[in-house]
């Protein structure tokens, strides 16, 4: 069959459970062309195709018939387009024949091929009945308030009727719905037609005698169904047993879905081991830590297999005695297949947009397609997993599109996402080929983090770009965070935003630190040993430290140059400073970080060769990954930690560093890039602009040249941040806000700031 409905109060009309129905009905079945017939204009239109849960049309016909566009390329389909324009005297023409009628408003709404205006019953008169008339052009009034001119002969029937002619369909496929009189010229073409229930009464009364037309009961997409089973469109059966049955649900009261196991996998003489993970930031362990109570949670991730699907475990244990009813959902995919998700694609395409080096980005069609395939897996997992009700956790950007597939499989489902990367403003953002499909999955959710304000804020841009939104909610970002003082502050975020029918709220939480973890090291006696031989070995020496991970966003480069300069502008630091810089290496199989580690290793090179002396280098550069034991003890020894990445989303690093010299009570200090996350929270440290050389230097000499009690001033700030806000800190207070915002809220303000304040006394 062929489904030529209109928008508003039809096909986005009706309950939830029957847009479901209609929805998945006509997505399960190729063979039913659907076409919009709507009084939108197509810039209206685009956001409807970037819903996962809108069907996108084969077709799409706007401006009351006036645009004509196929609905992949948006593109204009002639020769129909062309016969259209070529009936139009161009807007401009009619908006001087009626600007002296003061009784009419143009519409400010996206149009074309027509003018349209708002209008009272009363004031459409004789005269611009002529005006329009003399322009050879058409007038069309419904819901006693909006007022069309078209080119003459042209409305939604007769472009429908020209389209089914041009695709050479069989009229008795052809079902038409609407709700309003300016979809009338529809059923006057001799389609059966229903108009769904509570539709104009013009409508019912326009088509009261025609035979092929049913006035439904329901509303929207109800009505469209009742039509569907009327006109025995899917035969005898009907519809219920053409509909696909809802995923059943699973056990788990929450479900994380995140890319990496919660324990680690190595095979070992062909067999697979599975160890306690060796987590960087904690975040592992803290997730886990919500089932050491025994509450029932799956945690989704992704396995290699490359064997046949029977030998594959898809649920195992995590551990039995700690959590005793959580079990691991793994995901299997093969080497290729995880190769190209995360390690080209993900990595290549993603990761420099999201960092704003979007000109090192590569789009292929290929790759997408592979990354969407594991997405699916990822949500129908997630879907089997989810008890009814239950809460899904998702994380970060390689999972992007998991919320589109888990809101159709799961409609009962709150939907939660934290974004752990950086997420840019619009203009960046919106260079993705793919960024519609992204927003308008992450518009399923009913909750998303972001580390800072700035973030969330770029996200709310960039969906505005995709979609009308309706900001329902703010809030001061002070004092927890920055406002004017770095690069990243903000002074009001949006907390809750509205589309259509949906509320999303949105937060920022900034990952916080296992304190315990830095504690536990700086208790034991070897790393106590070590600090000594350090001591020893620099003795005489300050001590600049920079730990960073080879990626083209740390800005290292930038920060050996600095360096550089730093010693030919001060010539007294020459022999008393020493950079060590830690660079951990990229995983293997990411080519993309050669040439960068070619031109660190050289830039070193010239710099020790250039200043060096005999004793002393100027950088230690170690291409290592080193033990976090190891890194807290150099950690507890600088008198400057060097941090200054081009962007960041966030950078625990700074704070293992402000963490390490509060405990021992020292007065190292953090000079951090503005462009970092964790510059909007982390007061005291002495901030500086990775993209302007100079600065670069003069933070530097700054913090080496600050008196003690001055930098354990600066420190103490710091480390009050570091210490309230740790991980636990981060989780709780995320989880609390999902609970709060949750998409069946529709409270005042009022009671949002009483739930609000209920959260934070939960949380302490």
């Amino acid at each position: 069959m062929l489904l030529a409905t209109d928008l508003d109060g039809t096909f986005l009309g009706g309950d939830l459970d029957s847009r479901t129905k209609l929805y998945q009905l006509v997505s399960a079945h190729p063979e039913i062309d659907l076409v919009f017939v709507t009084g939108r204009g197509l810039e209206s239109v685009m956001p409807l195709l970037s819903d996962p849960a809108i069907p996108r049309p084969r077709y799409i016909i706007c401006d009351v018939g006036c645009t004509v566009v196929d609905g992949e390329t948006l593109q204009p389909l002639h020769p129909l387009q062309g016969d259209i324009d070529r009936l139009w005297p161009g807007e401009h023409t009619i908006e001087r024949a009626l600007e002296h009628i003061d009784e009419i408003q143009r519409q400010e709404v996206p149009q074309e091929h027509r003018c349209s205006y708002f209008c009272e019953p009363e004031a459409v008169s004789s005269e611009i009945a002529a005006i329009v008339e003399g322009l050879d052009c058409d007038l069309l009034y419904s819901a006693d308030r909006y007022l069309d001119v078209l080119p003459r002969g042209v409305n939604k029937g007769r472009t429908l009727t020209a389209l089914i002619e041009h695709l050479g369909i069989d009229r008795e496929r052809v079902l038409v719905a609407g709700d309003t009189l300016n979809d009338l010229s529809m059923y006057r073409q001799g389609f059966k037609g229903v108009c769904v229930g509570e539709s104009e009464q013009a409508l019912l009364d326009g088509t009261g005698e025609l035979p092929l037309v049913l006035h439904a009961g329901q509303p929207g997409c109800g009505g469209i169904l009742e039509a569907i089973s009327y006109f025995a469109y899917l035969g005898p059966a009907g519809i219920d047993v053409e509909v696909r049955d809802d995923c059943e649900s699973g056990k788990s009261d929450l479900v994380i879905v995140y890319h990496r196991l919660p324990y680690e996998e190595r095979v070992e003489s062909g067999v697979t081991a599975r160890r306690r993970p060796k987590s960087p930031n904690g975040i592992i362990p803290t997730l886990l830590s919500f089932f050491a109570d025994g509450r029932a949670g799956s945690w989704v991730a992704w396995s290699l297999h490359d064997g046949s699907p029977q030998d594959f475990e898809t649920h195992t244990e995590v551990d039995q005695d700690t959590y005793p009813n959580l079990s691991a959902a793994r995901v299997p995919l093969t080497t290729q297949d995880m190769e190209i998700f995360y390690k080209q694609f993900s990595k290549e395409a993603f990761w420099p947009t999201l960092h704003t080096f979007w000109e090192r980005a590569s789009f292929q069609e290929d790759h997408w397609q592979i990354y969407v395939k594991v997405n699916r897996q990822f949500a129908e997992c997630t879907a089997a997993e989810a008890a009814e009700g239950a809460t899904v956790w998702i994380h970060d950007y390689n999972l992007w599109m998991v919320p589109a597939f888990l809101r159709e499989l799961r409609p009962d489902l709150t939907i939660a996402f934290f974004h752990h990367t950086y997420f840019p403003s619009a203009d960046v953002f919106n260079v993705l080929p793919w960024r519609r499909e992204i927003v308008g999955s992450l518009l399923q959710c009913d909750y998303i983090g972001f580390h800072i304000p700035r973030q969330a804020e770029n996200f709310v841009d960039v969906a505005r770009g995709v979609t009308p939104l309706e900001v329902v909610e703010r809030m001061n970002c002070a004092p927890r965070f920055f406002t004017y003082g770095c690069a990243v502050g903000l002074d009001v975020m949006t907390t809750r935003i509205r589309i259509n029918d949906r509320y999303i709220g949105l937060g920022a939480h900034p990952v916080g630190l296992d304190l315990k973890r830095v504690e536990r090291v700086l208790q034991d006696t070897g790393a106590q040993q070590r600090m000594e031989r350090l001591r020893r070995e620099l003795q005489g020496q300050r001590l600049v430290l920079s730990v960073e991970r080879l990626d083209f966003t740390k800005g290292i480069l930038e920060k050996l140059e600095a360096f550089e300069r730093l010693l030919l502008e001060h010539p007294e630091l020459v022999e008393k400073v020493t950079l060590i810089m830690v660079c951990v290496p990229a995983a293997d199989g990411m080519t993309i970080y050669e040439e960068l580690q070619l031109q660190i290793e050289q830039t070193v090179g010239r710099i020790n060769g250039r200043l060096a002396t005999v004793g002393w280098t100027p950088v230690q550069f170690f291409f290592r990954a080193l033990p976090f034991e190891e890194l807290v003890t150099y950690y507890a020894m600088a008198d400057v930690m060097w941090i200054t990445p081009l962007r960041d989303g966030l950078n625990l690093v700074s704070k293992e560093y402000i963490a390490t010299q509060g405990m021992i009570g020292g007065c190292g200090v953090l000079v951090l890039s503005e462009f970092a996350g964790a510059a909007a929270e982390l007061r005291g440290a002495v901030l500086a602009n990775p993209h302007d050389p100079r600065e670069l230097a003069d933070s530097c000499y700054l913090a080496l040249s600050m008196s003690r009690d001055e930098a354990r001033s600066r420190l103490a700030e710091a480390f009050h941040v570091v210490r309230h806000y740790d991980i636990n800190y981060w989780a709780q207070d995320f989880l609390a806000s999902v609970a709060m915002y949750d998409a069946s809220y529709t409270g005042t303000v009022e009671s949002l700031q009483q739930a609000r304040e209920k959260q934070a006394r939960r949380v302490a």
